[in-house]
């Protein structure tokens, strides 16, 4: 039986490989070019580090800077076009869902998920062995429901001087009557393996450039799948889909697509090919353009909305004392406290992560600092010690709050075109007042954390940035974190939704449309993990239908 995969990100790599090693031949078709290979190098010596600069860019398929924003409020959340995708620069933070995010629909807010945490309970224990995650179940435990016995592939990552500072302030306080924990945040990336498993790569080295590049090969990417691959999966990168064509009894015949050469320019040749499935594992956003400008899966109306992202709140301070930042992954724990919870059918929940990079995220730490004291006046030992100083004591609190389901916010077609040729995305994005009230809920919660913690809050909005505003008179930022769900959204029934709960289109039988777009709600969780797990699952069920 022969496959065809749009896009070689995490989903797409993962589908692949379960379906090759199953006999399936699997052609695995990339809008991107593949990585450089002085990414290392590149990121260590551009002046400004941020998450694309060790990547090549090409014309053909830009990024998601090429996305047309016509909301009132901007998505705000980055993707990667490339072989492995986002896949390549994410954090590599891998918390599961609760199983209350599965019931949102139940809470009026947002909708339902046809399947239950139980139900994916096994793909995600399948996830984590793939991945490889170093977490202690006993620890996660707390929060999330893990099958007793169970173990990681790897044991938790250390926590660091930061984590523990903070724990041994607010361990135990409460705040609105719930109690804090500091708990350790599921990782990505190497640690220590436990018996019979053996992790790819080397040891997590505490390296503060996880995002975008771990130089020692420690943080998980598709590409380390991808190494796994039978011989039966061929991979095609500047490959660009731009339409699948049905016969008329819904099934895909063909997949055309546009292949260049040139980072520089939209000269392409066309192609097409054949396939017995067709998996969609392109993006949240590019899956939608996809079916969009194929004229498929949308019987249902809902192909392009109810999409959704992560709104991040940051908040940022010095502490009374260093705490050694930009040393190892970016965070290694999160307070969870806040994840569920009556409050959450008045107002959005929420996840704090403690950011281990001082003020990198919110700042732009320790340029930004540099350059502030330069601008001062100091030089020589003078400047070294105050960066010394004020670096050595910075923190950011990471808050990620949920945004449920809403068919307002959408993805279209836009009148303007890529360098293929192509229409370009089109999203239309609003904040709910639902997550605007958990935004605000979440920044009270953490002005009570710095007082507990004696911290100096250097919080600061400006009215003049794009996704700042005001909410019951409290002046509100919000940054994206690169999550993006919901524009392809999995139902118990082909009126409103795209998909079924193992991500085939009800439309097209041979269809499968993967990824957090089949997602109908985020909670409050990392996405990714999830996306992982859905894969496999999907997978699963297309070996099981062939044999």
């Amino acid at each position: 039986m022969r496959a065809v995969v749009v896009g070689a990100g995490f989903a797409g790599s993962l589908v692949a490989k379960v379906l090759g090693d199953n006999g399936f031949r699997v052609l695995v078709l990339e809008a991107g070019a593949e990585p450089n290979e002085d990414a290392v190098s590149r990121y260590r010596t551009a002046l400004v580090k941020s998450p694309l600069v060790p990547f090549r860019r090409t014309a053909a398929a830009p990024s998601s800077d090429y996305v047309v924003d016509t909301g009132p409020h901007s998505l705000a959340s980055p993707y990667l076009r490339m072989n492995g995708g986002t896949g390549t620069a994410w954090t590599g933070i891998t918390p599961r869902m609760r199983p209350d995010d599965f019931r949102t629909g139940d809470l009026g807010r947002g909708r339902n998920w046809p399947l239950s945490y139980d139900d994916l309970e096994p793909s995600y224990r399948a996830a984590e062995w793939e991945i490889g995650i170093a977490a202690d179940a006993d620890e996660q435990r707390r929060h999330v429901p893990i099958p007793e016995g169970y173990r990681y592939p790897m044991h938790a990552l250390p926590r660091t001087f930061l984590d523990d500072a903070i724990a041994s302030v607010v361990d135990g306080q409460r705040i609105d009557g719930r109690e804090l924990l500091v708990v350790g945040t599921p990782q990505a990336r190497n640690g220590v393996p436990v018996d019979g498993y053996h992790p790819d790569g080397q040891l997590c080295a505490g390296f503060a450039s996880c995002v975008p590049v771990c130089p020692e090969g420690a943080k998980y990417t598709p590409h380390r799948t991808q190494r796994r691959w039978s011989s039966t999966v061929e991979l095609r990168t500047r490959c660009a889909v731009n339409r699948l064509h049905a016969d008329e009894f819904g099934r895909i015949t063909k997949v055309d697509y546009q292949r260049y050469e040139d980072d520089t320019s939209g000269r392409h040749t066309r192609h097409s090919v054949e396939a017995d499935v067709v998996v969609l594992a392109a993006h949240a956003i590019e899956n939608a353009k996809l079916l969009l400008l194929s004229g498929l899966a949308n019987s249902s109306d809902q192909v392009g909305r109810n999409l959704m992202g992560h709104p991040v709140l940051l908040t940022w301070g010095l502490m009374p004392h260093p705490i050694g930042p930009f040393r190892g992954p970016g965070s290694t724990t999160g307070i969870e406290t806040f994840r569920s919870g009556p409050e959450r059918r008045e107002r959005a929940p929420f996840r704090i992560e403690i950011g281990n990079w001082g003020w990198g995220w919110s700042a732009g730490s320790p340029g930004s600092d540099t350059a502030e004291l330069v601008a001062a006046g100091l030089r020589g030992t003078a400047l070294r010690q105050a960066v010394a100083e004020r670096v050595g004591r910075q923190f950011t609190l990471q808050i990620e709050v949920e945004q449920e389901a809403d068919p307002a916010n959408r993805v279209t077609l836009a009148a303007e075109r890529d360098a293929l040729g192509t229409p370009r995305p089109s999203v239309h994005y609003a904040l709910s007042e639902y997550a605007k009230d958990g935004l605000l809920a979440s920044k009270r919660v953490s002005d009570r954390l710095f007082e507990m913690l004696g911290a100096e809050d250097h919080t600061a909005y400006k009215p003049d940035d794009g996704h700042y505003f005001e909410h019951n008179g409290e002046p509100l930022r919000y940054w994206g974190a690169g999550h993006s769900g919901g524009t392809h959204v999995m139902g118990s029934s082909p009126r409103d939704s795209v998909v079924d709960q193992w991500q085939r289109c009800w439309d097209h039988p041979n269809l499968y449309a993967v990824g957090c777009g089949s997602m109908p709600s985020l909670g409050t969780s990392n996405p990714s993990l999830t996306m992982a797990a859905l894969a496999l699952r999907t997978a699963d069920h297309l070996v099981s239908r062939a044999r």
